[in-house]
């Protein structure tokens, strides 16, 4: 098979995954991921710009912040992009890129107005349905130069059944004790990862057996942090740090572990100098090619990451550089959001040991280098006055340049929205419509 002009793209993307899988060194059996990463680049510093479904994913596919590109909350309860010309699709197409939708994707009600040029109908976003219709549309000689997006409900709750007696075995997240409930939640995880790898090992094998592999990128990534408390929805490298492997020509390749700080927003530039095109003006991430090709040990020196919705309104800005992390919440809670935790028997043990009344701060700096599980907050140390004050005006001139509404007050949601109310007890309680 000839090898087109353009390199093909591949977007493999996950649920709620966060870097929970064997190539970060956690006791998951993830081996196709492993042997990705192995043939390509894992970045091991990758987060997402913010920690909740929809935010995330739109700000991967447009390559600006949550806030700027208008996905405050969930597409499926009523938030949408300002744009959807501005998806990365429109600039493919532009440049003769045929694009599929196949399974996951979470950025709008409705998968026809983004912009693909087919979207894919199956019955689940799980692994046994998407992988089958994934390998056909591969076997069929695709018009290339394609960009086929492949999204996988794997490892959104609910888990898969584990693997009898895993539950004895498996170590819970850091942040939660290490008791039989949050095992067995955890080996529900590693149930779900395991389907996860099934699918991605299949999707790859495809590429191989068509010849297409050598002449096709491969983004593989997840949305955000994993669904346990503590992680998804907050501002926690556990609800922040995303696995993020790319693989394909152009030096996307020889099993190289970068320790930069990487964005998701970074991604949608990468392609564009990937393919050696011009960048839209609305792009605000930064290309990753510099550290690909070696000119460059890094292209930028923090991240900043956002939640303003989930299922409620829990509106958190926050900022990371490789030694210290501050995170701000805004309004006048103090108390828990209890339906941005997902149900969960890990949420269950926390709420019996009254969770519910814990008191969140305004303000919370962390030491990354001692302290990398965020577990004590030394804002309010007087030796650190300087970092807090460096942070938190990086923060403020960040959401200024961005254009963040929620310097001007508490953020509405939009006409129709859904939202739960903070003092309930879960995302599944009844919903108020606006």
């Amino acid at each position: 098979m000839p090898v087109v002009s353009q390199p093909n793209i591949l977007y493999l993307h996950s649920h709620d995954t966060g870097r929970y899988v064997q190539p970060y060194g956690f006791g998951i059996p993830t081996p196709r991921l492993q042997g990705l990463a192995e043939q390509g680049i894992l970045f091991r510093q990758a987060f997402c710009a913010a920690s909740t479904c929809s935010a995330a994913r739109a700000c991967l596919l447009t390559g600006q912040y949550a806030h700027t590109n208008g996905m405050l909350g969930l597409a499926h309860r009523g938030w949408s992009l300002h744009d959807y010309t501005h998806h990365v699709v429109h600039t493919l197409h532009d440049i003769g890129y045929q694009s599929t939708l196949i399974g996951e994707q979470h950025i709008s009600k409705r998968p026809d107005v983004i912009g693909y040029d087919r979207v894919v109908k199956i019955p689940t976003t799980r692994v046994d349905d998407v992988a089958p219709v994934t390998i056909d549309i591969l076997r069929n000689a695709p018009a290339q130069p394609f960009f086929l997006s492949v999204g996988f409900f794997e490892t959104h709750r609910e888990f898969f059944k584990p693997v009898a007696n895993e539950e004895h075995y498996v170590r819970p997240p850091a942040n939660l004790p290490d008791l039989p409930e949050t095992r067995a939640d955890m080996a529900a995880f590693t149930a779900s990862a395991r389907s996860l790898d099934r699918g991605v090992g299949a999707v790859l094998d495809a590429l191989d057996e068509t010849g297409l592999a050598r002449n096709t990128l491969v983004i593989c990534t997840t949305d955000h942090g994993i669904a346990f408390p503590g992680a998804k929805a907050t501002m926690s490298d556990r609800g922040t740090g995303v696995m993020l492997i790319l693989r394909g020509p152009g030096g996307f390749g020889g099993g190289k572990v970068v320790d930069s700080l990487v964005s998701h927003i970074d991604l949608f530039p990468t392609v564009c100098d990937a393919l050696e095109i011009a960048h839209p003006d609305w792009l605000q991430g930064h290309s990753l090619m510099p550290i690909v090709t070696g000119a460059a040990a890094e292209v930028r020196d923090a991240i900043f990451t956002e939640g303003t919705y989930h299922a409620a309104y829990e509106p958190q800005r926050a900022i990371r550089t490789k030694d210290w992390k501050l995170v701000r919440r805004f309004g006048d809670r103090r108390m828990p959001v209890l339906p941005n935790i997902d149900d969960s028997p890990s949420k269950d043990v926390w709420l019996r040991h009254g969770y519910a009344e814990h008191e969140l701060p305004p303000l919370a700096l962390h030491d990354l280098l001692f302290d990398p599980d965020e577990a004590e907050n030394l804002a309010s140390r007087p030796d650190l006055a300087e970092v807090v004050a460096d942070l938190g005006n990086r923060l403020e001139r960040w959401m200024q340049d961005t254009g963040d509404p929620l310097l001007d007050g508490p953020v509405a949601p939009p006409a129709g929205a859904e939202v739960n109310d903070p003092d309930q007890r879960s995302a599944a309680d009844p919903t108020t419509r606006y």
